[in-house]
């Protein structure tokens, strides 16, 4: 575990913000472990990145740890040129790079994380769960019904069907609750 002075920053370099960044981004699915090590040698090489993090607190016995975690666990945001892109395959930190097809609306999209994270705002990690996605209740009452997800006024519901009647009932269910199916 790092010490807090260790941690690279969350946005490197420093800027009014990462729209501001010159460049083509990619985002660096990195091998297990490895987001913050990536980020100190984007520093070293000097290729832009951003890299959302935030505090994970502990409570062990009478021990209370703090860590700043990754945001998204094994990605890190890139931007830069196509030498850039080059340099980073050449750290053995990434085990994949992953093309970003429309930039501006990743840009879109960091650009929210990135400005809940200047205001302070504690962002925890939330499951991503679709509209029509085959899912699975993991704990609780409910354990092991499997279904559909649908969102409905806002909220999220699992959708129970009997195919054979061609009718469906659905319950509100915490995104929590549940986790993805194949």
């Amino acid at each position: 575990m790092l010490k807090v002075s260790e941690n690279p920053p969350i946005i490197w370099p420093e800027a009014e913000s990462i729209s501001d960044y010159e460049g083509e981004w990619w985002v660096a699915h990195t091998k297990s472990r490895n987001e913050k090590a990536l980020a100190h040698d984007l520093i070293r090489r000097r290729i832009s990145y951003f890299l959302p993090m935030s505090w994970k607190v502990r409570r062990k016995s009478r021990r209370t740890t703090r860590s700043l975690l990754p945001l998204f666990g094994g990605y890190l945001f890139c931007c830069g040129q196509e030498e850039n892109r080059t340099e980073l395959m050449r750290t053995d930190r990434v085990a994949n790079l992953i093309e970003v097809a429309d930039q501006q609306k990743l840009i879109k999209e960091l650009v929210q994380i990135e400005q809940a994270l200047r205001a302070g705002a504690p962002l925890i990690p939330h499951k991503y769960v679709k509209a029509g996605q085959k899912c699975a209740v993991k704990a609780g009452p409910l354990l092991g019904l499997q279904g559909v997800v649908a969102r409905i006024s806002g909220a999220t519901r699992l959708v129970l069907q009997v195919d054979m009647l061609g009718q469906a009932a659905s319950v509100e269910i915490d995104v929590d609750m549940i986790e993805t199916l194949d």
